[in-house]
């Protein structure tokens, strides 16, 4: 039987606290931290994010400061491993979901790992050849070097950069050669039918102590588009980011600009099915539950300044 997932907060300011509740308190994050042994505590959201980030932090974090393709994979029992796919399920990280909507002023491709920048790309063209509507296309990308393990796939040999990468899946995904426009960190390409499409390569906001994050990536692309009152983002991720990157773009994009955020996954089926696949196991999902939960927090923070 198919299970609708639990929905993630919408963008409307009065209706954050209640969609985050209902996501944090839920039955399958419930069964999860039962799993390992937590007791539910009461109070009030942003007492129970704290403790779902301490909590968090002290059984599903797993990278421990690292990249999360060097995070350890935890030794669980195989009823643990079943809950935790099960909440995982529920939660909207699996099973990749269609777009709510037709049309979207605008639609934004998250960087990632350098096989992931190739199947974004490819699939927010599938999109648009398929029928979505966009205003204009932002891939959104940093000067993060690539690994030694993402130099050596076959498609992306040649690139230093998370954003070199997503810009040769822009090349081959909207069969453009060269931009019709490039100043310093941002390139804008037209395709001969569809909307034009920008690759941005953000700063940190924090350079002495980290690299851009998804939404330092976020804000730098809303600086350099025009977003108005009411428009509809579609952001394009992989479906076991959605619940965190989705959380970070209500934050970074809903609210300041009184927008609307739909997110989703890429589904593999309808992408180049040659590139490496990377293996989404037990402890890949529980580090991305916990980083649901840590951007819900930050969300959440927000509201209060």
């Amino acid at each position: 039987m198919h299970v609708q997932p639990v929905p993630l907060p919408t963008g409307e300011p009065a209706a954050v606290f209640d969609g985050v509740a209902r996501w944090i308190t839920s039955s399958p994050l419930r069964d999860l931290v039962a799993a390992f042994g937590g007791r539910w505590p009461t109070g009030d959201s942003p007492s129970l994010l704290a403790w779902l980030d301490a909590f968090s932090a002290a059984h599903w974090d797993f990278r421990r400061g690292a990249e999360r393709p060097d995070a350890a994979e935890p030794a669980l029992t195989p009823t643990v491993a079943a809950v935790v796919h099960e909440a995982a399920t529920a939660l909207g990280m699996v099973a990749p979901r269609p777009p709510r909507h037709r049309e979207y002023e605008h639609l934004i491709v998250l960087g990632g790992l350098a096989h992931a920048c190739v199947r974004r790309t490819a699939y927010a063209a599938h999109l648009l050849r398929r029928g979505t509507v966009a205003g204009g296309v932002g891939v959104l990308g940093s000067y993060r070097p690539l690994s030694d393990a993402e130099r050596v796939i076959p498609v992306v040999r040649g690139c230093t950069t998370e954003v070199d990468v997503l810009d040769l899946g822009v090349r081959a995904a909207f069969g453009v050669r060269s931009p019709a426009a490039s100043n310093g960190d941002i390139r804008t390409y037209r395709p001969a039918e569809g909307p034009a499409v920008t690759v941005l390569a953000a700063p940190s906001s924090d350079p002495r102590l980290r690299r851009a994050h998804t939404a330092d990536t976020q804000r730098f692309w809303a600086q350099h588009a025009t977003l108005a009152k009411g428009d509809r983002v579609l952001v394009v991720t992989a479906p076991i980011y959605v619940p965190f990157q989705h959380c970070d773009a209500i934050r970074t994009l809903a609210l300041p600009y009184a927008c609307t955020v739909d997110t989703v996954g890429v589904d593999p089926r309808v992408v180049d099915d040659s590139l490496p696949e990377p293996v989404l196991t037990p402890g890949r999902y529980l580090q991305e539950i916990r980083s649901a939960i840590r951007a819900m927090r930050h969300l959440v923070a927000s509201l209060d300044r």
